[in-house]
């Protein structure tokens, strides 16, 4: 795993290069997914949503994601990609957006990756009141949990992992017994998170940390591949300088199919984001 540097600043980190878009014209944004964010062969949907997120906060006159669902209908490659959005509504409070992403074949047909509904706000005007029972994950400090550099391989997940180059990713060691032959099989992942650059969290990078970590099914001894059917995301805070906690469960595992819950906790000890996704559980043959 890449070591932390200086902090970047949002906007000069490989993050922000990463999900950069261009408007083409009304409602059409350019964009170039990058191989550096794949696990094996496929581009994380996670960063996908945050790039799909970067032109809904382009194109609505509110620039945070309050709620954000997206539908992962065909799997993404890097390489060009097009995002079309629409402005659905605007109010002084929310506005709402379409976002579709999508990619050309080789006939040059096109062909939709990735359809969004989102409501965008504003998180700095919120009222401040909070009244929650949530509680931070309890995790080790830092340096007693595990992240890619400390596999004997040098990989949490075996093949090729891009993304865990452009993370800090350290893992709960009581939710990775799968990465040594003994999941727990009560279907949690732990773990700090952050850009391996040292770029500060902000909402669209909490669409990242909700989807970042080893998927839940490996704890229930499941080692194949996950899918997302379908991924919503509640940012809540703008999130405090840094590093975050991200808790991960599922509580029921039907039909190949499996929901997972993640929180994201900031350093200040706030819960600034929710979601919830639905895997589709793909064991190899």
């Amino acid at each position: 795993m890449a070591q932390a540097t200086a902090p970047a600043s949002i906007g000069n980190s490989e993050f922000d290069r990463d999900t950069a878009v261009s408007r083409r014209g009304p409602g059409v944004f350019d964009a170039t997914l990058s191989e550096g964010w794949t696990i094996i062969n496929a581009v994380n949907g996670g960063y996908l949503l945050a790039l799909a997120g970067r032109a809904l906060a382009e194109e609505l006159p509110h620039s945070d994601p309050f709620s954000i669902t997206a539908h992962y209908l065909t799997a993404s490659r890097p390489g060009p990609a097009e995002i079309r959005t629409e402005t659905i509504r605007t109010g002084r409070t929310l506005s709402t957006g379409a976002a579709s992403l999508v990619q050309y074949d080789a006939q040059g047909a096109p062909v939709e990756r990735l359809r969004v509904l989102a409501s965008y706000g504003n998180l700095d005007t919120l009222d401040p009141e909070v009244r929650t029972s949530a509680k931070p994950p309890a995790l080790p400090p830092v340096e007693q949990c595990l992240g890619s550099d400390d596999a004997p391989d040098g990989k949490v997940i075996p093949g090729s992992n891009a993304i865990t180059e452009r993370l800090l990713l350290k893992l709960d060691p009581a939710t990775i017994g799968w990465a040594v032959g003994q999941p727990s099989g009560k279907g949690e992942t732990r773990a700090w998170f952050g850009l391996a650059d040292g770029r500060d969290a902000d909402p669209l990078s909490l669409l990242l940390a909700v989807d970042a970590l080893p998927p839940t099914a490996f704890d229930l001894g499941l080692m194949g591949w996950m899918p997302t059917v379908e991924l919503t995301v509640h940012v809540r805070h703008r999130p405090a300088p840094g590093p975050l906690r991200v808790a991960i469960t599922t509580r029921n595992l039907a039909h190949g199919f499996l929901e997972e819950d993640a929180e994201v906790w900031d350093s200040a000890d706030r819960l600034v984001a929710q979601s919830r996704q639905l895997a589709r559980v793909v064991q190899p043959r």
